[in-house]
């Protein structure tokens, strides 16, 4: 999905998750989903935030299998953010990865093949 760097983005890359998840049979009432959307919302909130500048639009990437949901936030903005930095320092990049961490999951950052963009991707398990 593509949202447009600009208020409502997040409500939109919410209300599409709980949707795509809920016709993949994981509903709002999972335990997962409360930090998932929590975390994509952060992540999205982030790229209309500090990205609009560079990318006018981010792609959010929704995925799950057998025992793992994920997702991903793409922007072309081209600061490629480091987690363990922003773990240590706070702000929204450190709650994203506290709040991964404890509920076992991966957070990644995949930056694109020119430099000039990345994916910040979201595993948990389910």
């Amino acid at each position: 999905m593509t949202v447009p760097m600009a208020p409502g983005a997040v409500a939109r890359a919410r209300e599409a998750a709980e949707d795509v998840y809920r016709a993949w049979g994981i509903n709002r009432a999972h335990p997962v989903m409360g930090p998932a959307l929590l975390i994509l919302s952060e992540l999205v909130a982030n790229s209309v935030r500090h990205a609009a500048t560079a990318s006018p639009q981010a792609t959010v990437t929704y995925a799950a299998g057998a025992d793992v949901l994920a997702f991903a936030v793409h922007d072309r903005h081209p600061h490629q953010p480091d987690l363990v930095e922003f773990a240590v320092a706070g702000g929204g990049l450190a709650m994203i990865a506290e709040l991964t961490a404890e509920l076992g999951g991966t957070c990644t950052v995949r930056p694109d093949a020119d430099g000039g963009g990345k994916n910040m991707w979201i595993t948990l398990p389910l």
